[in-house]
């Protein structure tokens, strides 16, 4: 059974542009676990980096963050965080001077290690001036950004990751800013769900619930680095821990989304975008379910309801799985018998079910999740993600 989820010490993420209807996303508490990921544009370049910031919040990506290493990042920052679709997260390391830059662009959070700047009024500055405009901070520890010292005495180990990550805590907490995520990314998933562990018991310990960002770091390419991110990150996620999550892949951060959404559909933590539950390839079947398959997942880019579809090729599995689905199909010698809502709704040859699985898809949206309606036919995403 999914364990009840850690109590977290919301924050709340918004652009800071003036605009009423500019997007906000809670972090924590009793909200969603939250989609994440960041662009791979030069940050300097605002057009390019809008058309993907666009790109991912088409897919379902939430919160955005991009890089600001340099003053040409932080000249296309207005503009970037101005025309947003998400809120934006700058990623800041070691100048100063970009963190203010973000905060005066008006970013909805930083993503900052305050030891990281050394130089204790310039920590002062930053986080004085993240405090007043109401911007919440993400302290991020991966294990290649250990404290030396830390490093030298306790290794490469989830409790100098922890005990690294508490020490910037405590300046933020210093100087009066808890408005805080953490973050402690290993690139292997023994190492890192070890590290979140460690830190929630630290926090309760602390009575500091602050919300916890999970993620695998340098995962890996696209299939590697889906596996070790679904299995540490789905851990975690059964016990409880994390309120938020970004996949870190080394391919386009589109391909990022989808597999973040994956692991909390396959938890029943969020809902969003077709669940196939399709029969793997054996004698047995019938029909072609790798083909059918692939076309319902086809169908599926044009859709964000989370209508459940059945696609099964044999007598045996099928008329069962396919009626516990909203949609079903079970095969059998080159037809189909489909089901909607776990009634026969007719039997057709193989030719023809492709056609009649859309066609029953688009009445159960139209009977269950009227609020996608405007979605039928690949019009448009929905705006709000279902929780």
């Amino acid at each position: 059974m999914l364990r009840l989820r850690r109590k977290s010490k919301p924050i709340y993420l918004q652009n800071k542009t003036g605009k009423a209807d500019a997007k906000g996303v809670w972090i924590g508490g009793d909200h969603p676990i939250v989609v994440q990921s960041m662009t791979t544009t030069d940050t300097a370049d605002a057009d390019k980096t809008l058309e993907q910031v666009y790109g991912l919040a088409m897919e379902g990506c939430e919160v955005v963050r991009v890089t600001v290493k340099d003053p040409p990042d932080a000249a296309g920052l207005p503009a970037i965080v101005h025309r947003s679709p998400v809120p934006i997260v700058a990623d800041i390391h070691f100048d100063h001077r970009m963190a203010l830059a973000a905060i005066e662009a008006g970013v909805a959070k930083l993503r900052l290690n305050p030891g990281n700047i050394r130089d204790p009024k310039k920590v002062i500055e930053v986080v004085t001036a993240a405090k007043a405009r109401g911007i919440p901070i993400r302290v991020g520890v991966n294990m290649g950004s250990l404290a030396p010292d830390l490093e030298k005495t306790l290794g490469h180990t989830a409790e100098a990751m922890v005990l690294s990550a508490l020490r910037h805590v405590e300046i933020l907490e210093e100087h009066g800013h808890t408005d805080i995520a953490i973050s402690l990314k290993a690139h292997d998933v023994a190492t890192t769900v070890q590290a979140y562990r460690l830190m929630d018991q630290r926090l309760r310990e602390r009575e500091t619930p602050y919300a916890l960002h999970l993620g695998i770091t340098e995962a890996g390419l696209l299939r590697d680095g889906t596996i070790k991110s679904s299995i540490g990150l789905g851990i975690l996620l059964w016990e409880g821990i994390g309120d938020t999550l970004r996949v870190s892949l080394a391919d386009d951060p589109i391909e990022e989304v989808p597999v973040c959404w994956g692991i909390l559909k396959s938890l029943g933590l969020r809902e969003k975008g077709f669940e196939i539950t399709a029969c793997p390839s054996c004698g047995r079947a019938e029909i072609s379910v790798l083909e059918l398959g692939r076309s319902v997942e086809a169908i599926a880019k044009s859709y964000s309801a989370p209508v459940k579809v059945a696609v099964m090729g044999c007598v045996v599995n099928g008329p069962g799985e396919s009626k516990m689905a909203d949609v079903g199909v079970a095969g059998g010698k080159g037809k189909g018998a489909i089901y909607r809502a776990g009634e026969l709704v007719g039997t057709y040859p193989e030719s023809e079910l492709l056609g009649m699985l859309r066609l029953e898809i688009e009445k159960v949206i139209a009977d269950k999740y009227p609020d996608y309606l405007h979605e039928v036919g690949g019009a448009a995403k929905a705006a709000e993600p279902a929780v």
